[in-house]
């Protein structure tokens, strides 16, 4: 490893655990909202990474949503973050059973303001009864409608039907972004070296309404972004 390499990881882990210590205990999402923001900021401050929001003026200043991006990377939820940051939506994000479980993000996952995610489950109706209620004390939701990180050679892998679902449910109009550059490669350039600032860009799409049945969700969100 690098002498860099070692100084992020260092930093990451310091970071990532101050948050998570700090927000035990907070329910107020806004306040959840503004520390996942202060977070992404410094760390990627701390990576010397800039992200570039394409246009930034279909992104709603207020409403509930059911926030859909692409994923490839771990630092996908702070590029999302950062993106909508001037925004007042505010949310919890679907995370991963392997997530709570983690050393490195556990606490932090359960304290940032999250909504489990057990593919091991029996039975889903505690997944989908979080949501509604989250939901119900008037937050957006968001969501990698791929379920994982896309790790082939595609610009996304297949969407799970589960993003849909919930957006029917819950009648909420689906905000769709796309992360354009190839986030994981600029990361781990970033982490050997972060004297050399890097560009991600972002682009917000159109509201997607639930009720449109026309196309499905991922038709629908490769057409607004010209995905083939």
């Amino acid at each position: 490893m690098t002498f860099n390499q070692i100084k992020i990881a260092i930093y990451s882990l310091y970071l990532t655990n101050y948050y998570g210590f700090k927000l035990s205990g907070v329910t107020d999402s806004l306040k959840r909202k503004k520390a996942r923001i202060s977070y992404a900021n410094q760390l990627l401050n701390k990576l010397n990474i800039k992200i570039k929001v394409i246009n930034k003026e279909k992104l709603p200043q207020d409403g509930q949503y059911l926030l859909a991006s692409n994923h490839r990377t771990i630092i996908d939820p702070l590029i999302v973050e950062v993106a909508t940051q001037y925004s007042n939506i505010h949310g919890d994000w679907i995370a991963k059973k392997e997530l709570y479980n983690s050393f490195f993000f556990g606490k932090f996952t359960r304290n940032l303001g999250t909504i489990l995610l057990d593919r091991e489950a029996s039975q889903m109706s505690g997944f989908f009864k979080d949501i509604k209620e989250s939901v119900k004390n008037g937050n957006s939701i968001y969501i990698f409608p791929e379920g994982t990180r896309n790790k082939s050679d595609s610009p996304i892998s297949e969407f799970k039907e589960g993003a849909q679902i919930i957006a029917i449910k819950n009648r909420l109009p689906i905000l769709p972004v796309y992360i354009r550059s190839k986030a994981n490669d600029i990361l781990k350039e970033a982490i050997k070296d972060s004297r050399q600032q890097r560009i991600i860009e972002i682009e917000i799409g159109n509201i997607i309404d639930y009720k449109d049945r026309s196309l499905s969700f991922e038709e629908a969100y490769k057409k607004q972004f010209n995905i083939a």
